[in-house]
């Protein structure tokens, strides 16, 4: 790009908001510049199974889940930068004589970033395969796929540079003397994981999971030059969890997450405590989970879960720790989750899909 930068319209404002607002606008157009942008991630991450590891997907003791994600950053220093999921997951067993099942779902996102509107629209269906190792424990090794397209985009009429900068002011009628990219590109994705679970204890009341997955298999060009050379970083991820049945009543779950796609490396974990009422015909069951992460060298995210029935609200907040502090008094981004669980009819079924108790 003529070795120029990108500049927002307030790049004349002083001190650290004005170096923030450009850092965050040079990143959303980083594909452009040379440098492949890390992916999207999320505080409340065990919420989005297929972006984390697909064989997680279906993984739990309802049959199906629909939910739908809200999260919006950094609204305190520049436009904020926002994004919006659907995930649909399911599972049905493989036959009337066997344990094991098979998961499926779908997930998809749409985000955007800064002041140029940068987009990253997103598709991904998962496959997952689980083989039912001991039915005692619950222990289950699954093996998952998911196959994705993603579209990246920007707004080139909002884009501005240096020369049309005179003396820290802004004019629009000065050429930019730019030659401006293809302002879309697209590509599809590939990724994998591997998942093991089980439990253990007094009536298994202690379930750990672990797995591991890649994504971005294929590499694809990652340039909306369509500049050779310049391609998508693999991301490798880990998971961990742990669930503890305290009481009838209350539950605690410790979930962890380390990824790392190129140069970026991102470790993030920490506590859910639930309390439930239990359910029955004439009351209905209500929750209530409380929580705290951590996202190492950037933030703290107290989290807070409600459900009732078979919905469940949840709310969480980073707390900006990393040096970016300084310009968003500690104001990070929130995220909002709403999901739906429930249990397909067991009509012309023979038993119930066994699955694992998390």
């Amino acid at each position: 790009m003529n070795n120029k930068y990108l500049r927002s319209n307030t790049v004349n404002k002083a001190g650290n908001v004005a170096r923030l607002y450009l850092l965050l606008i040079i990143t959303a157009l980083s594909p452009a510049t040379g440098k492949a942008q890390a992916d999207i991630h999320f505080s409340q991450f065990y919420e989005t199974s297929i972006l984390r590891n697909p064989a997680l997907t279906g993984v739990f003791s309802d049959d199906y889940k629909l939910g739908l994600y809200y999260r919006n950053q950094w609204s305190s220093i520049t436009h904020p930068y926002s994004t919006a999921l659907f995930s649909a997951e399911g599972h049905v067993p493989i036959s009337s004589v066997s344990e094991d099942f098979v998961s499926f779902g779908i997930l998809g996102y749409s985000d955007r970033a800064g002041s140029i509107d940068q987009k990253i629209t997103t598709v991904y269906p998962a496959l997952n395969y689980n083989k039912c190792i001991n039915t005692d424990h619950n222990t289950f090794l699954s093996v998952g796929f998911t196959g994705g397209y993603n579209q990246y985009s920007f707004d080139p009429s909002k884009t501005t540079f240096n020369n049309q900068y005179l003396n820290n002011a802004f004019d629009p009628s000065n050429p930019s003397m730019e030659n401006l990219p293809n302002a879309k590109m697209s590509m599809w994705d590939l990724g994998a994981g591997i998942n093991y679970n089980t439990s253990m204890g007094e009536d298994n009341r202690t379930t750990y999971v672990i797995g591991f997955s890649g994504y971005h298999f294929t590499q694809p060009k990652f340039s909306y030059y369509q500049t050779s050379g310049i391609t998508e970083n693999m991301r490798l991820n880990a998971n961990g969890a742990a669930s503890f049945t305290i009481t009838d009543m209350i539950n605690m779950q410790i979930q962890a997450n380390y990824a790392i796609q190129g140069t970026y490396k991102e470790a993030v974990g920490g506590v859910l405590v639930t309390w439930t009422q239990l359910g029955s015909i004439s009351k209905p069951r209500f929750s209530l989970t409380g929580g705290l992460m951590y996202r190492v060298g950037d933030a703290i995210i107290p989290i807070v879960k409600v459900g009732y029935q078979q919905f469940a609200m949840g709310l969480s907040y980073d707390v900006n720790l990393s040096s970016l502090n300084e310009a968003s008094n500690f104001q990070g981004g929130y995220e909002f989750t709403l999901f739906y669980t429930g249990n397909f009819s067991d009509k012309g079924m023979t038993r119930k899909t066994v699955c694992p108790k998390f």
